[in-house]
């Protein structure tokens, strides 16, 4: 794993107020956000984190080569 569990739970819990406010800084160049596509791109977010977070790194991936 790239990062511990609890600095995962951190950096999750720090996009939440980001993911608001990004949608009000949209709101000012016009773009309109609903709430559900607000939570879609959270949750997309989210998932991306996740993924890169458990995929592991180069020195982890074990190979036969000598």
């Amino acid at each position: 794993m790239r990062i511990s569990k609890g600095a995962l739970l951190v950096v999750v819990a720090v996009l939440v107020p980001f993911i608001v406010e990004f949608r009000t800084a949209l709101s000012w160049f016009g773009i309109t956000l609903s709430v559900f596509e607000t939570i879609v791109l959270g949750l997309a977010i989210v998932l991306a984190l996740l993924v890169w977070a458990i995929w592991p790194q180069n020195d982890e991936v074990k190979t036969d080569v000598q």
